[in-house]
């Protein structure tokens, strides 16, 4: 629009009544947002952009595209914006970003977050798992002082695949097999007293000794104090490995033991346990090949480590140095 066009509607806005205002505000809210996220992106991806092509740090300006601004690369020639090699490239709607990374915060179900942000479900689940894909991956570098370990159990669950390695079955219900068998996806949790925490999926069926060195080993400061319950797995782990540790005989009664070191219990990664199962009951089942998704999901959110739509989109596109 011209300057004058611009004035006179301009100047004709206090004769407005209040459903046309509302029109108005309506109308412009997206176009706002947009503004906003390309402002944040900006800010977020700016320093230290390199070429996520060949890592060069220097490139000049070449155009626009789809809103973003393009640069060309000077050593490999190539183009990219900001979203390149993210999970975020090629995804549309970015009016709608904000919207949707709210109602991630407030962990809506699809069909909530599709209402909220006004997309179909399908393009709600799709953006969840886009969005997730990052956050996933925030872990903190190590634990330190007394660390609690202690794995959970769910069943496992090929929901939405269209070939399965089983007989079908119903979702929901309990493992045809008592105990601990294939049929449970095994999660191993770490936290330290101060609050970091480490999780992941470590196969079907009980820990074993090589998935503690693959999944807690590179997080454990030297000086730590593993505290877990009386597993021979972990026992091994840390006699192999030198680790100082002690175990709480939950079976026997044992839950609180007072030592030189501090209170030695795994009171805290249950508590993290049973939120976890309670947070993830909205979802009404998840496929076990997106429980790393989901874990990621709640670490970001347990403790208030993650407050507003700007820090979650932070995570989502991930630091300059983790594109791949």
């Amino acid at each position: 629009m011209k300057a004058p066009g611009f004035k006179k509607w301009f100047a004709a806005l206090p004769t407005l009544n209040q459903p046309q205002r509302r029109r108005v505000l309506d109308a412009l809210r997206p176009a706002a947002g947009l503004h906003q996220l390309l402002a944040l992106i900006e800010r977020l991806r700016g320093p230290g952009r390199r070429c996520p092509h060949c890592r060069c740090p220097g490139w000049h300006r070449h155009g626009h595209a789809n809103g973003l601004q393009r640069y060309r690369c000077r050593q490999c020639r190539r183009t990219f914006n900001d979203l390149t090699g993210t999970p975020l490239a090629r995804l549309r709607l970015r009016t709608k970003w904000l919207d949707y990374l709210d109602a991630l915060r407030a962990s809506r179900p699809v069909r909530a977050a599709a209402a909220q942000t006004e997309v179909h479900r399908n393009t709600a689940f799709r953006w969840r798992h886009r969005f997730l894909d990052r956050v996933k991956d925030d872990r903190p570098a190590c634990l330190n002082g007394i660390a609690e370990a202690d794995e959970m159990f769910l069943r496992e669950s090929q929901k939405g695949s269209r070939k399965l390695d089983r007989a079908p079955r119903k979702r929901g219900g309990a493992a045809a097999k008592r105990g601990i068998s294939r049929e449970l996806d095994c999660i191993l949790v770490a936290r330290d007293r101060s609050g970091q925490t480490i999780d992941a999926v470590t196969a079907r069926g009980a820990l074993k000794e090589a998935q503690l060195e693959r999944h807690l080993l590179p997080y454990l400061d030297r000086q730590v104090l593993l505290v877990t319950d009386a597993h021979a797995a972990y026992r091994a782990f840390a006699r192999a490995h030198g680790i100082a540790h002690q175990a709480v005989n939950l079976r026997a009664g044992e839950r609180v033991r007072r030592e030189a070191a501090g209170a030695i219990h795994v009171q805290n990664v249950n508590a993290w346990h049973r939120r976890f199962r309670e947070w993830l009951a909205r979802f009404h089942g998840v496929a076990s090949r997106y429980l790393p998704n989901y874990l990621g999901w709640r670490r970001a959110l347990d403790g208030g480590k993650v407050t507003s739509a700007d820090q979650l989109l932070r995570l989502t596109i991930g630091p300059i140095n983790s594109e791949r």
